[in-house]
């Protein structure tokens, strides 16, 4: 008899009578700003393509060639015998791009956190300090320790000092935030974070998932966005985003690389990308800093659509970036104008508890250098339609 799953339901039925429910629509072809989605045709206004990098001729005709050349996958752990000179070849792009010795690619964002923070430490005599609204995946990293554990406020540098002061006796101290905040779009502020650091004898850890191709000269990222290179320990990321593709960075010392090599378990366990994968990595990259008019106009569109939103009354909370808030409040109300949005042609999902507190729920989104500005027009002209209806302004 199979075991009593009659909880799986009680489950549902309680995060469906609280409007929680996730219910991803399916998209019918590329993720591009003019989608279809759902059977009908959709402006794009929740990925996390901010180049728009995703169809570029040169990173898929660099995944085609190299499938052709080395087949659908590697066979194996990169361990092992999975390494291939294209991934190396994408690796020595990552730390050319971010200025740094080495790099080592992961399989993604999420397993670069799972299995490089409990590395870093190794019991209760060490502590882990992280910003209160850092990613569930350094939080769950941050599980896998057995280190000692202090969360400060969301950007709070007083009480990043306080809690250094608290834990200064502590063998390895850790400070890890995201650089670019996924829910809010606002930036930690790293140049005041690695001097505390530097006081306190502190190590320096930076998720820049969505600070690639984002901050920065040339979209290299929140290190280079304060001109911090050398004074962070591990800067970690992700293809996924602003690059299009898909895999997890780490970027930092050739020593730092040999270490998550040797200890990061999510690394050592998990088969190695396929080999297009790793090509159109390079390939996306090499875009970047070979076309800068993509990152220029992702700036560009991302200060006009903030600005609009503002203007009509939207609260944009305390977005720097190209993830642009629009609160809401309530979860239900954020649910309602998803919908409302979606009935005019526009994509711009809820993000509700548990990814953000219970009134706190806000429409998130984020742009694209795909976006025309006729598209951004039409994207404004259905928020002024909906949201007075459903009373967001």
């Amino acid at each position: 008899m199979p075991g009593d799953m009659s909880w799986m339901k009680a489950r549902f039925d309680e995060l469906n009578e609280q409007s929680l429910l996730w219910e991803p629509p399916t998209l019918e072809g590329p993720n591009v700003p003019r989608c279809q989605m759902n059977g009908k045709p959709t402006i794009m206004l929740s990925a996390n393509n901010y180049l728009n990098l995703t169809t570029h001729p040169k990173v898929v005709g660099a995944m085609q060639d190299a499938t052709e050349k080395y087949g659908a996958g590697s066979g194996s752990v990169r361990a092992i015998a999975g390494t291939m000179d294209i991934h190396l070849e994408a690796e020595k792009k990552v730390a050319e791009f971010k200025g740094v010795e080495a790099s080592l690619i992961y399989s993604a964002g999420y397993t670069v956190n799972v299995g490089l923070i409990p590395s870093l430490v190794s019991g209760p005599q060490d502590v882990i300090i992280s910003d209160e609204l850092n990613h569930g995946s350094i939080i769950d990293g941050v599980r896998l320790t057995k280190a000692s554990r202090a969360v400060y406020a969301h950007n709070d540098m007083g009480e990043l000092e306080a809690v250094l002061k608290a834990n200064e006796a502590a063998e390895r101290k850790l400070i890890i935030t995201d650089g670019v905040f996924s829910m809010d779009g606002d930036i930690a502020p790293l140049d005041e974070v690695t001097a505390l650091a530097e006081e306190y004898g502190a190590m320096v850890y930076v998720d820049d998932c969505h600070g690639e191709g984002v901050l920065g000269e040339g979209g290299a990222g929140i290190v280079d966005h304060f001109k911090l290179q050398g004074k962070v320990d591990f800067e970690t990321g992700s293809f996924s985003k602003a690059l299009g593709v898909q895999g997890g960075i780490l970027a930092g010392t050739e020593m730092t690389r040999t270490h998550a090599l040797n200890h990061s378990r999510s690394w050592l366990l998990s088969g190695s990308q396929p080999p297009g994968v790793a090509a159109a990595q390079k390939a996306a990259i090499e875009v970047l800093m070979d076309e800068p008019e993509h990152h220029a106009r992702l700036w560009e569109n991302t200060n006009y659509f903030r600005k609009e939103l503002q203007s009509m009354g939207f609260d944009t909370g305390d977005s720097e970036t190209p993830i642009i808030p629009v609160m809401c409040g309530e979860s239900s109300t954020a649910k309602a104008m998803t919908q409302a949005l979606g009935e005019e042609g526009v994509m711009a999902g809820a993000i509700v508890f548990p990814m953000v507190a219970r009134d706190k729920a806000r429409i998130r989104t984020q742009m694209s250098a795909g976006l025309s500005r006729q598209d951004l027009d039409d994207v404004l002209a259905c928020f002024e339609k909906v949201g007075p209806q459903i009373g967001v302004i």
